[in-house]
C-alpha cells in the first residue's frame, strides 16, 4: 500500500495500484452500459439517446469516483453531477431501483477486474479493498436516493399545485384551455361531479391521541386510494371532513363508482357518504353546488354511508325548496315532538332502505318493538308506513321537516 497526496491512502494490489483495471473508463463505461442494456430491465428500454447520452456519462462518472476513492482521493464534485443527474432521473420517471442495480452491477463488473489478478499474498488489500468498494456504494447510493427523493417530491408537490389550481378553477367557473395545457392535465368532456362527506373517525374523538394526527392520516389513506383507483384522471379537493372529487365521466361505470366509495371508506376506515351529479366543464360550478345541498339533505335523513345520484332523490331534492309545500310537509310530524323514539325509529328505518332487522339492531331492540312503533307511527300522523303512499308522505316530511324554519 502507498500513501498518495490525498486525503487518504491509495490502494494497491500485487505492487500495482487497484485502480489500475479501471483507468480506461470510457472504453469500460461502454461495456458496461452494454451489460446494463442486456441485463438490467428496463434499461433496455430507454430511449438511445438516453443510452448513449445520461445513461453512459453518468457509468463514467461513477467509475472515475471509484478510481479517485481507490488512489485515495475525494471528489466531491462527482458527486454533484451524480445527484444533478438522480434528479433529472426523477423527473423522468426512472425507477430508483432500477439506478442502485444498475450501479451495483457496474460495481460487480469493476471488482471482477479489480480482483481478476490478485494473488493470495494480496489478502490484507483485498480486505482494504472490499471496505474502501462498501463505502463507495454508501457515498453513491446515499447522494443519489437523497437527490432524487427530493427532486420526486418537488415533482408531487408541482403536480398537487397544478390539480389544486385546475381543480379550483373548474369548480369556480373560470377553467380555460390554456391553463390546462400549463397544468398538463386535460379536461374532459363531462364530469362526475362528487361531493363528499368523511366523518370523525373514532379515534378523533379519543382524548388519548392527538385527533389532528388521526384526522390527516384518515384524509391520506383516503387520498392515497383515490390516487391508485384513477390515477392522475381525479381532481380533488379534500380536507378531513371531505370536498369534491371531478372524475372524467368516460372513466368510470355506475357500478365502478359506487365501488369507488366504497373503497374509499375501506381506506380511510369511516363510512363516507357522497352524492353524484354529472356535468360539463361549464356546469361544474352549479353541478357542485347541487351535489353539496343534495349531500346536506342526505346527511339531513342520516343515509347510510355510499353513493347516492341527483336522478335517484331528486324529489326528495325539490321538497327541500323554500314555499308553502315545504312547510306543510313539515307539520305532517309534529305529532311525533312528543314521541321522540317514534321519530328516532322512522328516520332510521327510511335510512336503512326499511330494513326491519338493521332497524332493530341500531337501535337494540327487539324487531316486534319496531313493527310496533311503526303502527303507533301511523296512528298519530295518519299515514300508515306499510304502505306505499303513507311512506311517501312520511319519507317528504322528514326531508321538509329537516328545512323548516325555526
Amino acid at each position: 500500500m502507498t500513501v498518495d497526496s490525498g486525503a487518504r491512502p491509495s490502494l494497491t494490489l500485487s505492487g500495482r495500484p487497484m485502480s489500475s483495471p479501471l483507468q480506461d473508463v470510457r472504453s469500460l463505461s461502454r461495456q458496461m452500459v452494454g451489460h446494463f442494456v442486456e441485463n438490467v430491465v428496463p434499461c433496455g428500454t430507454l430511449p438511445g439517446d438516453a443510452i448513449s447520452g445520461d445513461v453512459t456519462t453518468i457509468t463514467r462518472v461513477c467509475l472515475e469516483f471509484a478510481v479517485s476513492m481507490l488512489d485515495g482521493q475525494d471528489i466531491p464534485a462527482k458527486l454533484q453531477r451524480l445527484q444533478d443527474a438522480a434528479a433529472g432521473w426523477a423527473r423522468e420517471g426512472v425507477p430508483i431501483d432500477t439506478i442502485h442495480h444498475s450501479i451495483h452491477e457496474g460495481f460487480k463488473i469493476g471488482l471482477d477486474l479489480v480482483v481478476s489478478n490478485a494473488s493470495t499474498k494480496d489478502y490484507g488489500n483485498l480486505v482494504d479493498g472490499a471496505k474502501m468498494v462498501v463505502e463507495m456504494l454508501d457515498q453513491i447510493t446515499s447522494a443519489i436516493s437523497v437527490a432524487y427523493v427530493r427532486e420526486l417530491r418537488a415533482v408531487v408537490s408541482e403536480h398537487h399545485t397544478a390539480v389544486h389550481t385546475l381543480t379550483s378553477a373548474l369548480l369556480g367557473g373560470h377553467s380555460t384551455s390554456t391553463m390546462a395545457r400549463e397544468c398538463g392535465i386535460a379536461i374532459a368532456a363531462s364530469y362526475a361531479v362528487i361531493a363528499v362527506a368523511i366523518p370523525q373517525h373514532r379515534d378523533e374523538r379519543n382524548p388519548a391521541v392527538d385527533g389532528q394526527v388521526v384526522a390527516r392520516r384518515k384524509l391520506r389513506r383516503a387520498q392515497a386510494e383515490l390516487a391508485t383507483r384513477c390515477g392522475s384522471s381525479a381532481l380533488s379537493l379534500l380536507s378531513v371532513d371531505g370536498g369534491t372529487i371531478l372524475i372524467p365521466s368516460v372513466a368510470f361505470g355506475k357500478e365502478q363508482l359506487d365501488a369507488l366509495i366504497t373503497e374509499l371508506s375501506r381506506a380511510a376506515q369511516v363510512g363516507i357518504t357522497a352524492t353524484l351529479v354529472e356535468a360539463t366543464p361549464e356546469q361544474i360550478p352549479n353541478a357542485a353546488d347541487q351535489a353539496h345541498e343534495l349531500l346536506d339533505m342526505v346527511q339531513r335523513l342520516q343515509a347510510v354511508a355510499g353513493l347516492y345520484r341527483f336522478d335517484e332523490l331528486a324529489l326528495e331534492y325539490q321538497l327541500t325548496r323554500p314555499g308553502p309545500g315545504r312547510e306543510y310537509l313539515g307539520s305532517l310530524l309534529d305529532s311525533l315532538d312528543e314521541h321522540p323514539e317514534l321519530l328516532e325509529t322512522l328516520q332510521r328505518h327510511i335510512a336503512n332502505n326499511l330494513n326491519r332487522q338493521r332497524t332493530a339492531r341500531v337501535l337494540h331492540v327487539h324487531t316486534n318493538t319496531v313493527d310496533y312503533r311503526l303502527k303507533r307511527i301511523g296512528q298519530l300522523t295518519g299515514f300508515d308506513p306499510s304502505q306505499p303512499s303513507g311512506l311517501w308522505y312520511l319519507r317528504s316530511a322528514l326531508v321538509a321537516r329537516t328545512y323548516r324554519t325555526p
